[in-house]
């Protein structure tokens, strides 16, 4: 059975210390590059909804105009009639 020796203590203490900098030094350079690729897939998956939505309101417009009586034709004009005293 082996015993832990005060230097490999120290040694282990170091490679923690140099792995927790070396992630955050890659995690500042990395970090930004992937919150915009994610802020991209979330737009594009708003676009795409609202490009969705706005086909299903036209589909939904051309389906009650047909739906819709026509107007009636209008016979003679409007007279506006005004009370004499």
């Amino acid at each position: 059975m082996e015993l832990a020796s005060f230097t490999g203590f120290i040694r282990v203490l170091f490679y923690i210390i140099l792995f927790y900098y070396l992630f955050r030094f890659l995690a500042r350079i990395f970090a930004p590059i992937v919150m915009q690729k994610a802020v991209d897939k979330v737009q594009e998956r708003m676009q795409d909804q609202m490009k969705q939505q706005n086909y299903q309101n036209y589909n939904n417009q051309n389906t009650t105009k047909k739906d819709m009586p026509k107007e009636k034709e209008k016979i003679g004009e409007y007279i506006d009639y005004e009370e004499i005293e």
